[in-house]
């Protein structure tokens, strides 16, 4: 056998390493994640943070890998998977938007009744299988579209089939035995057509972004979301099946905790860059006031300090992806999630300006500034407007939801373009200003956007760092939401006021530094 051949062999051999390797680094970290926040209030998610980019730093500093960890070549593909998460979110919430404006009601999902015996500490078994299974999903799924669009870049190429058939195989088996199904057949015929209808939309969604990108570059996500949500909207009664479950409850965890050990991997990369410590400044601090901000003005103007709505509220507000994924993971209540999905799609109808005008941007390498300074002014009198409908919602559901959303759209304009109007008046370059943006409101559609190359390579390179040091405020933000839900559900004004000064402080302090 020649040397060509055993090679071949060999890098064979080594795709099955992958696998095996990223199962046993993202799963673990997803669990003990749960395991430390057991018993109390407070999402995995804050520690997914801690521990992924300690585990992305070690990987990088005992030289196991270099920064961006190349030799883990399928942790990327996970991190890069950021769009299958959301789109199943898009899918719900278009479900729940039909269901409001139809007036509709439907009756409650007895499809599945999960097993709730604990295998893991925090953890139970249907929990662990959903878990396990969304890691399956996401890198088959992914792998399959970059196959069928043709991708031929990257060490992963020429193994995209043999990925897809291994992730897609092994996700549709992990189905809990011990869960009670209503229907198994149709439980496990469900699981399949999701899987098909989530590479469909990523298939039309990428056709659509090639076919307008002439005319304007928007990204895959905006398709992609108004695919789904319209989808949604058809088939309102859809009951979801394991695809849909495993993502809406594991998909941004896992996808989080591989873009943070990827961040984590490029420490020391980051801080050498000149001008970086503006970027990671306002993204810290601007984390802290754009949250704490808006919920200070929820609670002042809007008369709601309540989980129910600060939490979906802010989640759709920032399209936040640590509190979007504590919210659809059940983390901070019922009602905030089932309200999360409803608020992360109604900003997103609002991207069509905010991409179009940072495309243009992009493509002429400065803000358009006086379209920026009218849609922040319109997202100030929409914030305002919202703001008067909750304070006279009186605790009724629907009028609660319509302020809310009027809320979600209006904070989210006034962040994405105050933030950038304001970064580019002190001259800030758009990659470092889309970057210091994003993580300022960890914003995970201009995350997906710059990531997907936006904004430039250096940008797409950096962004899972940048994007995930402001998730070192997460301590701030879970512990608030914890102490709310021992609370009865109400936040801390004092503390929430304090922490939305302190935030500005640090934004202006960060731009100075500039």
């Amino acid at each position: 056998m020649g040397s060509e051949a055993v090679l071949d062999q060999l890098a064979s051999l080594q795709i099955l390493n992958q696998f095996l390797l990223s199962f046993l680094l993202l799963i673990p970290l997803v669990l003990v994640s749960r395991t430390v926040v057991a018993g109390t209030r407070y999402s995995p998610i804050l520690i997914i943070v801690v521990f992924g980019l300690a585990m992305g730093y070690i990987l990088q500093a005992s030289g196991v890998s270099a920064p961006g960890l190349p030799e883990f070549s399928l942790i990327d593909l996970v991190a890069r998977a950021t769009i299958i998460a959301l789109t199943v979110s898009f899918f719900v919430g278009g479900q729940e938007l039909r269901k409001i404006f139809g007036h509709i009601t439907v009756p409650p999902d007895d499809t599945v009744t999960p097993c709730s015996e604990e295998v893991v500490l925090g953890t139970g078994r249907t929990q662990l299988i959903f878990i396990v299974r969304s890691f399956f999903l996401l890198v088959g799924i992914e792998a399959l579209s970059r196959h069928l669009l043709g991708f031929d870049a990257g060490p992963l190429s020429s193994f995209y089939t043999i990925i897809a058939y291994l992730g897609l195989v092994l996700a549709l088996i992990l189905i809990d035995h011990k869960a009670k199904l209503r229907s198994k057949k149709t439980y496990f015929r469900s699981g399949i057509l999701e899987i098909v209808i989530l590479v469909g939309v990523l298939l039309g969604s990428y056709g659509m972004a090639m076919w307008i990108q002439p005319l304007i570059a928007l990204p895959q996500i905006f398709f992609a979301m108004i695919i789904a949500a319209v989808l949604g909207a058809v088939f309102y009664s859809w009951r979801a099946g394991p695809t849909i479950r495993a993502l809406l409850f594991a998909g941004i965890p896992v996808v989080l905790a591989a873009n943070f050990m990827i961040g984590g991997s490029r420490i020391g990369e980051a801080f050498a860059m000149s001008g970086m410590n503006a970027v990671l400044a306002y993204g810290f601090f601007g984390q802290m006031f754009w949250m704490f901000g808006g919920i200070a003005l929820l609670i002042l103007l809007g008369r709601s300090n309540h989980v129910r709505n600060v939490a979906p509220g802010m989640a759709g507000a920032l399209s936040h992806s640590g509190l979007t994924g504590a919210c659809t993971a059940g983390d901070l209540g019922s009602s905030a999630a089932q309200r999360a999905p409803i608020m992360i799609n109604i900003p997103f109808f609002g991207h069509i300006f905010v991409f179009s005008i940072l495309a243009m941007s992009a493509s002429s390498g400065a803000l358009l500034l006086w379209p920026s300074l009218l849609l922040m002014a319109g997202g100030v009198l929409l914030t305002l407007w919202s703001l008067r409908s909750l304070s006279r919602a009186g605790g009724v559901d629907a009028q609660e939801v319509k302020g809310l959303m009027q809320f979600s759209f209006g904070w989210q304009i006034c962040a994405v373009f105050g933030g950038f109007v304001l970064l580019h008046a002190v001259g800030m370059p758009l990659h470092f200003s889309a970057m210091a943006v994003s993580s300022g409101l960890s914003h995970f559609g201009l995350f997906a956007a710059t990531q997907g190359g936006m904004f430039g390579a250096e940008a797409s390179l950096l962004i899972p760092f940048i994007f995930s040091m402001p998730f070192l405020v997460h301590p701030l933000v879970f512990f608030m939401f914890g102490r709310a839900m021992d609370n009865d559900g109400a936040m801390p004004r004092l503390v929430v006021y304090l922490l939305a000064l302190i935030g500005l402080g640090g934004m202006v302090a960060g731009v100075i530094i500039w």
